[in-house]
């Protein structure tokens, strides 16, 4: 993997710093209820379904498929190549649970459907989840 693009990165917050530093071991994590099982992102303080505080980071498969996409063409920050995919994937876990990122792969071979896979990008204590397209999909 070559040199990552400069991006602008998180803060690390205690509600969410779970969520940007977990792909230090390659799983994604997401919030899930201890109780009722909910998986939900962004994270909150309690359920949103039961209202349980019991709710952890837990990983996850790290797979999903694209919900919907669009192309950006603007370099938001120097350096960044343009046009990339930031695309809802929505995780395997659940319906309807989406993570919003990159998707990286050349922009003609993204489609709606696409099943993909987390990689991450690491930004000093940050792991930014991105998503490649499954084995097989392109």
């Amino acid at each position: 993997m070559g040199e990552a693009p400069a991006r602008k990165l998180p803060a690390l917050e205690p509600e969410t710093e779970f969520f940007w530093t977990s792909g230090a071991d390659g799983h994604l994590r997401i919030q899930r209820c201890g109780n009722c099982g909910l998986w939900q992102h962004p994270p909150l303080p309690r359920c949103a379904a039961c209202g349980s505080e019991q709710v952890a980071a837990q990983a996850t498969s790290g797979k999903g498929r694209i919900a919907s996409y669009t192309v950006n063409h603007e370099p938001w920050v120097p350096g960044l190549e343009v046009p990339f995919v930031y695309a809802a994937v929505e995780l395997i876990e659940q319906a309807q649970l989406y993570v919003l990122t990159n998707i990286l792969a050349p922009v003609d071979a993204v489609r709606i459907g696409m099943p993909v896979e987390v990689e991450f990008e690491r930004h000093e204590d940050v792991w930014l989840p991105m998503f490649r397209p499954a084995r097989g999909a392109v």
